[in-house]
């Protein structure tokens, strides 16, 4: 088993705790989800936000999901570039998997889709 990465982004309309908890919440379930990933197998799992999004954690809203709770979790800030994508979430999950990086399943969710539009034609839900 090897480490591989996992990334993930999506953007919220307002900066809102709850809107930002439930769209973490969201993409990380649609990731875990995805890619067949179980909490066990998670390494550590790192947000940025972009820097209009300050009203909460991310991860304060992970910690509500069953099995999180030793799951090493950690904000950033967003670098930001003018003219980037606001009001943006981005995630890199690091997780023990047999699966070959091509293999690997990026969720790029609502505005965020626009980011990577090679990778969120393969997040669309079947």
């Amino acid at each position: 088993m090897g480490m591989r990465g996992v990334r993930g982004a999506i953007t919220v309309d307002r900066n809102d705790r709850q809107e930002i908890w439930d769209a973490a919440c969201e993409m990380t379930e649609r990731m875990l989800r995805d890619n067949g990933i179980a909490t066990e197998e998670i390494g550590a799992v790192i947000f940025s936000m972009t820097e209009d999004l300050d009203a909460a954690f991310p991860t304060a809203g992970l910690r509500r999901l069953r099995g999180f709770d030793a799951v090493p979790l950690f904000d950033a800030r967003q670098v930001a570039v003018a003219g980037s994508l606001e009001k943006c979430i981005r995630v890199l999950m690091l997780v023990d998997t047999e699966k070959k990086q091509k293999e690997i399943r990026h969720v790029y969710l609502r505005g965020a889709a626009g980011l990577r539009p090679d990778l969120a034609e393969k997040s669309i839900a079947p």
